[in-house]
């Protein structure tokens, strides 16, 4: 019955859902390549074992196994075919992916980004990095005490003008590295962010590489002092560790120094923008955690939509069976605007990709005064994106499991401890909530350089056309551009206002940081509504030239998300006279539901387009055939086995339920 259901489900959608998975992977070629690869995971033994019931400690050993099958395709594939394997491992074991990407993602990218060519060719060809051969790398910038505020970190790097070296050393418990991936149990050497001391001065954080463990024994190096993290809220597979350096002796060599160098004398230098460059490395983690949110939420989402094409409760459909979950007008309007996001996402995940190899490719050129501007944005925009994208897949994950009812609680279901693993992107490669203030802030600081009539970047260059008013009507509410018009004037008035309340502290003052401090709130709404504007500036963009036979449905699924942010953002409008009239919410609330109901004969297919088979969905209730209670039953009782007295019957339970009782604990 579950399977016929969903075919009848499938024949009520009006697209070619191949047509719309070319459209989300970027052409048919790369959803092939795809393809290709999801099959090579589905057909490995070690990535089907089942993890559910394994100690963080055999998760650890788990993961390692996982990992010894990916690193031989770091020599088959290529670095951009190997990304895409690492992006489709996300979604089968987030800790594997994690472990991995530490030493591939995070510490062979940083060596590129920071590095000379021949630092990069020492370690990571040489020394073996790119293949993973006698070398495991780790990033070591957390400190016990600083995580976001990098330009805070204590570890020291002090030159010796004696011998040429630098002494890498931990002055305090405080300044003790925290959170290392990789350091527990796997990494041989780490990229260690510490602050440069040349001759008693402070030049700031910088970047330097750090042998930990001898590559042939793996014990530690002397000076090296290494501990466990333990059992985590998620991601049991990485060996999360902490470091501690006591005056390890490094070579100068080892100090990354494409943008700032020591010279034997202890001199030394630095371009013009050393500070701005220097932190490029992060900006290539927040890039990819925007992709990530997309492949995660549309696991997720998938998971909710199919169980509400087949979950019935209360009602009647009219042939005298209880309706579907997902023929309810509330039902819908929790997960269809999330089901739009995820298409948001993997638009905003494409654009910031490609942007951000734009912004490198103008720094190549070497002209900064060129290159800066869109860097700026850059930094500001993967801020924003890496926010706002992991907050709404924490949402995606929540609100589906929520919407699953009982069932969505299972732990074969995969929503708890999808979020277990999930939520850590909030925090890591920078607290969201930090840099949603950083993107603020370089907001305020584009608005203060217009008024100088310096030139903006390509993201913010929109905060020039400034218009004194704009009204948005309620005939309006399917015109995407008329929406996007609203959403930049919203913006546009929000940076100013926002910038003038900053010179007006300032003035105050005197104290620039200060003055940024007073205009924390404005910082962070304006990032949201910044972010929100360019995701669908995005997205209205991609959906232009999508072919005609899903353009229609696309078209929905923007209409949707347009008026989702907009509903949630109402205040803004009103505050600005945007909008007018006591109905004008109601009136959006009813233009949702309508393009709900437009867009439901369409559900299934757009899971289908995803393309992720049900093993990448890895959900009892969320299969493509639909069988929401046969699998999910079957499943459960092969995992818990037929014990019907529990293994603790003799020696806690039946000695707690026969004790002698006292005379007032008998009942009457």
């Amino acid at each position: 019955m579950s399977l016929q259901e969903m075919c009848e489900e499938r024949e009520k959608c009006s697209f070619n859902t191949r047509e719309l998975t070319y459209f989300l992977d970027g052409g048919k070629d790369k959803t092939l390549e795809l393809e290709e690869m999801m099959t090579s995971f589905e057909r490995d033994p070690i990535f089907k074992v089942p993890t559910y019931d394994l100690s963080w400690k055999e998760q650890r050993e788990m993961s390692f196994k996982r990992i010894t099958r990916m690193v031989p395709f770091l020599s088959l594939d290529g670095e951009e075919k190997f990304n895409k394997r690492m992006g489709l491992l996300a979604i089968i074991d987030g800790a594997t992916y994690t472990r991995l990407g530490v030493h591939f993602g995070l510490f062979t990218q940083t060596v590129r980004a920071l590095g000379t060519p021949e630092q990069f060719t020492h370690w990571c060809v040489d020394k073996g990095g790119l293949k993973c051969s006698k070398f495991f790398g780790c990033f070591g910038m957390t400190e016990l005490t600083h995580g976001s505020n990098v330009a805070g970190l204590q570890t020291l790097a002090t030159y010796d003008e004696d011998d040429g070296c630098f002494l890498i050393h931990t002055p305090h418990l405080g300044a003790t590295k925290w959170w290392i991936g990789g350091a527990a149990h796997s990494a041989t050497h780490c990229v260690v962010y510490a602050r440069l001391i040349v001759k008693g001065k402070d030049y700031g954080t910088k970047n330097f590489v750090v042998q930990l463990r001898d590559v042939n024994t793996h014990e530690l190096l002397p000076g090296i002092a290494i501990g466990d993290i333990g059992k985590k809220m998620g991601r049991d597979g990485i060996d999360n560790g902490w470091i501690q350096f006591t005056h390890v002796r490094i070579p100068r060599f080892n100090m990354l120094s494409k943008y700032t160098s020591v010279d034997d004398e202890g001199n030394v230098s630095k371009p013009k923008f050393a500070e701005q460059l220097g932190y490029t490395a992060l900006v290539m983690g927040r890039v990819t955690m925007v992709y990530d949110s997309y492949t995660t939420g549309k696991r997720f989402i998938t998971i909710a939509l199919r169980y509400a094409a087949m979950r019935r409760q209360f009602g009647n459909d009219g042939t005298g069976k209880e309706k579907k979950i997902i023929d309810y007008t509330h039902h819908r309007r929790r997960l269809f605007p999330l089901l739009a996001s995820v298409f948001a996402l993997n638009a905003s995940s494409a654009e910031v990709e490609a942007f951000q190899k734009k912004a490198q490719e103008s720094v190549l050129s070497g002209d900064m005064d060129k290159a800066l501007p869109n860097l700026k944005d850059l930094f500001a925009l993967s801020a924003g994106m890496k926010a706002f994208g992991t907050w709404e897949t924490c949402k995606i994950i929540d609100e589906g499991r929520q919407s699953c009812g009982g069932h969505g609680y299972s732990g074969y279901n995969g929503f708890g401890q999808g979020y277990n693993d999930w939520v850590v992107q909030c925090t890591w490669e920078g607290d969201n909530n930090v840099l949603s203030l950083s993107c603020g802030r370089a907001l305020i600081q584009n608005y203060l350089a217009l008024e100088k009539g310096e030139k903006l970047g390509d993201y913010s260059k929109y905060l020039a056309n400034y218009a004194s008013t704009f009204e948005l009507k309620t005939s309006q509410l399917e015109d995407i551009e008329q929406i996007i018009s609203a959403w930049e004037f919203i913006s546009q008035n929000l940076v100013k206002k926002a910038t003038t309340s900053y010179k007006n502290f300032l003035k105050a003052s005197g104290n620039q940081e200060d003055a940024f401090e007073k205009v924390s709130s404005n910082r962070f709404e304006i990032a949201k509504i910044h972010t929100k504007l360019i995701t669908l500036k995005t997205f209205y963009s991609r959906v232009q030239k999508a072919k005609a036979e899903i353009k229609p449905v696309l078209t929905l699924l923007c209409q949707l998300y347009a008026l989702s942010i907009t509903v949630e953002n109402i205040g803004q409008l009103y505050s600005f006279g945007v909008i007018t009239g006591s109905d004008f919410t109601q009136q959006v609330n009813f233009k949702i539901d309508e393009i709900n109901e437009k867009l439901r004969p369409d559900i299934v297919g757009i899971t289908d387009s995803f393309n992720l088979s049900d093993f990448f969905i890895a959900s009892q209730i969320g299969k493509k055939q639909g069988g929401i209670y046969e699998e999910y039953f079957y499943f459960v009782n092969s995992q818990t086995g037929k014990e019907q007295i529990p293994y603790y019957y003799e020696t806690v339970f039946k000695p707690y339920l026969h004790r002698s009782l006292e005379q007032n604990d008998n009942e009457d």
